[in-house]
């Protein structure tokens, strides 16, 4: 982030509940009315699915408040809290983060929050501050603040893919957020200056983009009370009160208006450490108020009338999903961040294990996985020894298995199968090439293959096994073909030669097919050169 562009922020670490730190948190959520959350954990490798991540650290970036009569100077002032939750006992934290989550004088500001509320839940099960944990309201997701944000344009759609929070950064506050520590290790402890700074950074542009979205929506309402003022007949202006309760939705409204106001002074009065029953237009909600909060001025609970939510977990969110079916895209940032970590993983390490020296036949040979399947049978074409999987969806540790039993070097681009320490790093290699010419190609140069232009198609493509050595007439073709495969009748009066495979028995023949494949490899692996 350009650190020009940005105020100094005032950061307070709370790794105890006896510290100073907590006690200056436990105050300032008495003068919150917006806070926006973020979380941070370790993320488990696989195979360990069965559970969820435990969060390290916490953020709440607090918006300050003054009471009526208050010096106002500290209006706009922020403070952000990282609630280190691998220090804190975490049943000395429980209630009076669930009354925060869920306390109705605050507004709760997150960007794609439920991961993080999912991991939270998790956590704090785990150490028996079940249940509860789970409901954040009212709740403003920083997605919905961005689409009201982009100017409407007749006849199109908003798009459906959803910003990164750093794109929505450079777009409505001008600075550019950077995610680059994202990835870094959560649970070591002491966490890092840089990592502070990233993690406040992260909690406190929620607050930033959510006074971009006030100022606008309080804008909107102030332009269209003057053109309903302009509007209205000046020969009502003077209206009596008789005349206004005559009329039944005007009424309404003054009754409703009056409600407001004594909910706002019963809010501001009431009790700290009692249950309360608040009445409200929809009936009565009993809460846990464990300190008497300001209550939000008139803008913010307009607001979060009109655009808040509530946002909980249901019981399938709390289980862990261990399905093999395709999750969500992920984020670029976090793809960015996994080939950063892999990206001296995939170089290749030799000896080879076809080396004589270590009791290799002399010969190259591949396994290819499903990833370069189309890989496998340009490497058969030019004559090089390459199998797929007997399986259609093997386990890594099959995959490895039938490696090292044929003394082959895995083909991939599962950058995953990399991250097991089990595999030794000259019997796998990650292609990075996404074309199956330039594949063949980066094995080639790689391995330092010799391809001559007498080995092409000199494998059987669909196997993978040797040709007979000797060729077949066209008599001696139609008679092993009986019942397998079928040679057409217009190659009879050619006087071809034909090839079998001596493994699945697959006829070839020396057509025009074969001419433009001899062709295209040629160029390929530029043997005309």
């Amino acid at each position: 982030m350009d650190s020009d562009s940005i105020m100094p922020l005032k950061i307070h670490v709370v790794s105890s509940t006896d510290s100073p730190e907590f006690a200056h948190l436990t105050r300032v959520l008495t003068r919150s009315s917006v806070i926006g959350l973020d979380a941070e954990w370790k993320p488990i490798r696989a195979p360990q699915k069965s559970t969820f991540p435990t969060v390290s650290l916490l953020q709440l970036a607090c918006q300050l408040s003054t009471r009526p009569g208050e010096n106002s100077d500290e209006l706009k002032d922020s403070v952000v809290f990282l609630l280190d939750l691998s220090s804190i006992p975490l049943t000395s934290v429980w209630e009076l983060l669930k009354d925060v989550f869920v306390s109705p004088d605050i507004l709760k500001l997150g960007f794609r929050f439920k991961q993080d509320l999912i991991y939270l839940s998790s956590t704090f099960s785990s150490h028996g501050c079940d249940p509860g944990f789970d409901r954040v309201e009212p709740f403003l997701d920083i997605t919905n603040i961005y689409s009201y944000l982009q100017p409407k344009q007749p006849g199109k759609k908003m798009p459906k893919e959803i910003k990164s929070l750093a794109t929505i950064c450079k777009e409505l506050l001008g600075f550019s957020l950077s995610k680059e520590l994202q990835c870094s290790d959560w649970s070591h402890r002491p966490l890092t200056d840089a990592q502070k700074m990233y993690a406040a950074l992260d909690a406190h542009c929620l607050l930033d983009i959510f006074k971009v979205f006030q100022t606008k929506v309080i804008n909107e309402v102030a332009g269209n009370l003057t053109n309903e003022l302009s509007e209205s007949d000046p020969s009502n202006v003077n209206v009596g009160l008789k005349e206004i309760l005559e009329k039944d939705d005007s009424c309404d409204k003054i009754i409703r208006l009056k409600f407001s106001e004594a909910l706002d002074i019963v809010r501001a009065t009431a009790s700290s450490n009692i249950f309360q029953k608040i009445p409200t237009v929809d009936g009565m909600v009993l809460r846990s108020q464990q300190r008497s909060t300001l209550p939000m001025d008139e803008s913010l609970l307009k607001i979060v009338k009109k655009y808040g939510e509530i946002f909980f977990l249901t019981e399938s969110d709390k289980k862990p999903r261990i399905t093999k079916k395709k999750g969500k895209k992920r984020s670029s940032v976090g793809l960015i961040c996994k080939e950063r970590r892999l990206e001296n993983c995939d170089e290749w390490q030799g000896p080879p294990p076809w080396d004589l020296a270590i009791g290799g036949n002399g010969c190259p040979k591949f396994l290819c996985d499903v990833m370069v399947e189309g890989l496998a049978k340009h490497l058969r074409c030019v004559g090089i020894d390459a199998a797929i999987p007997h399986s259609k969806k093997p386990d890594p540790r099959e995959l490895i298995d039938h490696a090292q039993r044929e003394s082959r070097v895995l083909l991939t681009r599962d950058a995953k199968l990399l991250r097991h320490e089990y595999i030794i790093k000259n019997q796998i290699y990650r292609v990075k090439s996404l074309l199956k010419n330039e594949q063949l190609l980066e094995v080639i140069e790689t391995f330092q293959l010799i391809v001559r232009e007498d080995q092409l198609m000199s494998r059987c493509a669909k196997c993978n096994g040797k040709f007979i050595q000797k060729p077949l007439s066209t008599e001696e073709a139609i008679e092993a073909a009986k019942g397998f495969q079928r040679i057409p009748s217009c190659l009879f009066d050619k006087n071809l030669e034909f090839w079998q495979c001596m493994d699945c028995n697959q006829l070839y023949w020396e057509g025009t097919q074969y001419h433009n494949a001899v062709q295209k490899f040629i160029n390929v692996c530029k043997l005309n050169e």
